[in-house]
């Protein structure tokens, strides 16, 4: 591996330690976190609520030096409640700008289907742009803004589905589960005492391992991993499938594609590897891929699922040797 390389094998190794101390069991949503962070990307994490979704965001913004804030969506959320607003200042006779939540490294979603589309949309701009426009003036946000919307599965009263344009602009989908047995025998027994995961973090147990640093300079090491020509015709194949599939109503677009380069490198470097492998691509198509796809109805009555069509896919599409 470069020293670019090492450099970001090393961070993710010690930020999964840290992040152990407070998040008990979840490995594959601290990894899939990762990923998005460290390709500049933002996730969608779906779970009831009580698993565990706001801590494991603030743990990560704790653990890699970002500032973090959290915006409860409601139905009465209005789009200036995210971006900000300008307020008449009467001591100084002008107008002030007042900066809404989106003004910050690591930003929480919260339960972001329970807004309607319209509020959901403000944060397309400072998605996809890294700025937000107020009154006709452009705001530059950090390079490290991360965007982790979290929402409750769509069967649930009060919910509203995310639009097409903005479901497209997470790199990742990421179902969170209830823990294990095990797990959540660990998490009531630390209950008993000052082991809370929420005690960990208040007392400062967990180390820091950015400091001044940003995000944005640890992220061209990726670029290091190496991907043969073969393995990216896999991942278009893979795309392409989902548009021409019998089950498949609307497929994944160009997007998805560049979404799955990049976190199947990212996924190699978790895995201590210089090079991305068919299994790195095969472990991020349902993360990548599962958000974008529409089922057509009769499938859907049916009871398949997308992670089903997911895998029929993968099954289909011959893997490069």
């Amino acid at each position: 591996m470069n020293a670019d390389t090492e450099k970001i094998k090393d961070i993710l190794a010690r930020t999964k330690t840290e992040v152990a101390k407070v998040i008990i069991g979840q490995e594959h949503v601290v990894d899939h976190c990762l990923i998005a962070i460290f390709t500049g990307s933002h996730v969608l994490v779906e779970g009831v609520p009580g698993v565990g979704k706001t801590l494991l965001v603030k743990t990560l913004a704790h653990v890699l030096g970002c500032e973090f804030k959290r915006i409860q969506f409601t139905p009465d959320l209005m789009p200036a409640d995210i971006t900000g607003t300008h307020v008449f200042n009467l001591k100084d006779n002008r107008f002030s700008l007042i900066r809404g939540p989106v003004f910050t490294s690591f930003l929480l979603a919260d339960e972001i289907n329970r807004a309607p589309a319209k509020t959901q949309s403000a944060l397309l701009e400072a998605m996809q742009e890294r700025s937000v426009t107020i009154d006709r003036t452009t705001h530059v946000l950090s390079p490290d803004f991360t965007v982790f919307a979290t929402q409750n599965p769509i069967e649930f009263d009060g919910t509203y589905p995310l639009p097409e344009a903005q479901k497209d602009r997470f790199l990742l989908k990421i179902t969170m589960d209830h823990p294990s047995r095990a797990e959540e025998l660990r998490l009531a027994e630390s209950m008993r005492g000052d082991d809370s995961p929420e005690s960990i973090l208040a007392a400062g147990k967990v180390n820091k391992v950015l400091g001044s640093e940003t995000l944005a300079e640890f992220r061209s090491g990726l670029s290091g991993i190496l991907i043969k020509d073969e393995l990216i015709a896999y991942m278009v194949d893979i795309v392409r499938k989902t548009r021409v599939h019998p089950s498949v109503l609307t497929g994944a677009g160009p997007r998805a594609s560049q979404a799955l380069l990049l976190s199947s490198r990212a996924m190699a470097a978790l895995s201590d590897r210089d090079f991305v492998s068919p299994d790195d691509i095969k472990s991020m198509a349902i993360p990548v891929l599962e958000h974008r796809l529409i089922l057509r109805p009769e499938f859907e009555i049916e009871g398949l699922t997308i992670r089903e069509v997911i895998r029929d896919i993968l099954m289909d599409v011959a893997v490069p040797r």
